[in-house]
Order: structure tokens, then sequence, then C-alpha cells
């Protein structure tokens, strides 16, 4: 099969790069199971495994499909979808309140495909070649937080709220600084509290390898997550609000989550009763990209046999009621 994966990115990811790093497993993967795969992307990419042509952002998409390919799988939906190829669209974040989408959308979760009236999606899936394998045995020290601090909906806020209510703690916040305009002028003094930036690669797989576990007391309905099973490859377990596709990710094995912060920092006090090879087994055998690639090979097939992935568009079901979902400090 010829597939053309489209994103108005550059690949390979740039430190962490969530869509760009699944996408790129994504071809991998369906490379070596035999696929022909092409990359329409941003000038700046380049690949060692697959073919990449630049996006001309002057040019309609349409206008810029291969003729001999079979298949296109679009990672954000293009204003012109006027194509005469079979194609599915994946979902990667929340849609606005009463957007309406395309009939072959695919979700990342299915909690992320009911919000949306849809029962179409498919788990992400990551290369756990290109991570450092971990080490599961050696004593943990600290935890981490992994995700734009900027955006108020990933609470970085409440993460920090319980390692400063737990002695002997220390949280890594990977993705935020300390001096933060974008959230208020907030500035943290507390020395419990270690901000390393946006990192990735080696740096990141280390800060990883040594932590207790991940905090991710996120306030808004999380389409995947990758920070968790990112996470859970490293043998850290999860503590985390039951939002989105959280409850379908995390299971009691692998951490747990309340939106209530004393219930998560009773949690995060046993984090030791959490097994790290039960976590790294868990994200090795559920969220990797040979499974993710089946399931698109999947849908892939299903286009090409005219169906579609959704028999209406799309759309956000409810509008939430406030911009920040519960968080019960008290």
């Amino acid at each position: 099969m010829k597939i053309l994966i489209v994103l108005h990115s550059v690949i390979p990811a740039i430190l962490y790069g969530g869509i760009e790093r699944v996408i790129w497993a994504l071809g991998k993967k369906l490379q070596q199971m035999g696929h022909d795969v092409t990359y329409l992307v941003n000038k700046g990419s380049y690949c060692d495994f697959a073919k990449v042509v630049f996006i001309n952002h002057q040019k309609p998409i349409s206008a810029q499909i291969p003729q001999d390919v079979d298949v296109v799988h679009f990672n954000f939906t293009p204003n012109d979808l006027e194509i005469n190829k079979p194609y599915i669209v994946t979902i990667h974040g929340n849609a606005f309140y009463q957007e309406i989408l395309d009939t072959n959308s695919v979700f990342v979760s299915q909690n992320h495909a009911q919000r949306h009236g849809s029962s179409s999606f498919v788990h992400n899936g990551l290369d756990w070649d290109e991570y450092r394998k971990p080490d599961l045995i050696s004593p943990r020290k600290d935890f981490h937080f992994l995700g734009n601090a900027r955006w108020k909906v990933k609470n970085v806020v409440g993460a920090i709220q319980m390692i400063r209510n737990i002695d002997q703690e220390h949280l890594n916040v990977l993705g935020g600084v300390r001096f933060n305009f974008s959230m208020g002028m907030r500035f943290t003094f507390s020395p419990k509290i270690r901000f390393y930036g946006m990192v990735g690669g080696e740096e990141k797989d280390m800060l990883l390898n040594r932590s207790k576990g991940l905090i991710f007391p996120v306030r808004w309905h999380e389409p995947f997550g990758l920070a968790i099973i990112e996470s859970l490859y490293f043998g850290c377990p999860v503590f985390a609000t039951p939002y989105g596709s959280i409850p379908e990710i995390v299971n009691a094995s692998v951490g747990y989550y309340s939106n209530k912060m004393t219930d998560l920092i009773d949690a995060i006090k046993n984090s030791h009763t959490y097994n790290p090879i039960i976590c790294h087994e868990y994200a090795l055998d559920n969220f990797n990209s040979h499974k993710m690639a089946l399931s698109y090979l999947t849908k892939y097939e299903q286009v090409l046999s005219n169906q579609k992935m959704n028999s209406t568009n799309p759309r956000l079901q409810e509008m939430p009621n406030e911009k920040l979902l519960a968080w019960n400090t008290e």
C-alpha cells in the first residue's frame, strides 16, 4: 500500500514534539511492514526510511497529493478536502464547540471519540526502540511533571502544590520554567521544585528513568496523553485527575486518579507500592507502534473500500461549563 502521511510540522520531533513523534513511529513501522510511506510535511524535515515532500503553503493541499498514493492520512483538518483519494483525518486535540469535523475523522482514545459523538479511534503508540532501555531496579528519586506548563489546563500549579505538601519529596518540571510571564508573572521560589524547560532526547529519558512517578493533575479532558505512556515505559506510575482518556489509559496496576488533591497526595506517598516492571511492560505491550500501525491499516482498508469512519460529522457533544475542570484542594 502507498500511504501519504500529512502534517503541518517538521519531522523528526524537535525536543518533545508529541504528534511528530507519533507519525514518525507510525511511518517507520508501516515501512517495516512492507508499505510505501511518503511524508508531506514542512520544509526542514528529513527522514532516513521514507520519502519526504515539503508542503507548499501557497497552494491548496489537494493540489499536492501525489497521484500514485493509495490513501492519505491527514494529521490536521485541511481547509480543502476535495481530493480524489481515500483519506482519514486523525484528530489529535479537542475540537471547539460546534466545530464540524470530517466524516473520516479518527480520534486518539475511546473517550476522545465518544465526546465528539464517534466510535472511531486508534490509540497512539511509540517506537520504544528509539528510547533508552530503562533501569527498573535501581532506587528512584523525585517525581516529575511532563507537559507544556504554560497551558493552565495542564495544572503544573496543582503538581507543585502537592509536592510542597509532602515532606522530603521533590518535583522535576519538564516543560516549564521557574519564572513564567504567561502564568501571570508566576515565580516559583520553592527549592523542592526544579525546572528543566522543554527537554527531549537523552536528557528527558534520563530524568524519567530516575523518577518515582508522573504527577499529572490536568484540568481538561486529555485526548490521549503521550506523557503518560512515556512515563510508564520508564517504570513510573501515574498520579492524575480522572479526565478524558486517563481512566482508559491508567489502570489500578500502574497508577491512581482523583480530582481531590488530598487523595492524590496519599497515593503519591505510597508510590513505592507500584512495580516499575509492571508499568514498563504495560506501556510496552499496549502502546507500541506495531499495534498502532495495525489499527491504522484497518482504517485505511475501510476508506479504500469506500466506507466512512463515521456515519455523521463528529462534533463536540457538550459545551464545557468551565474553562478548567474541577480541582479540589481541600
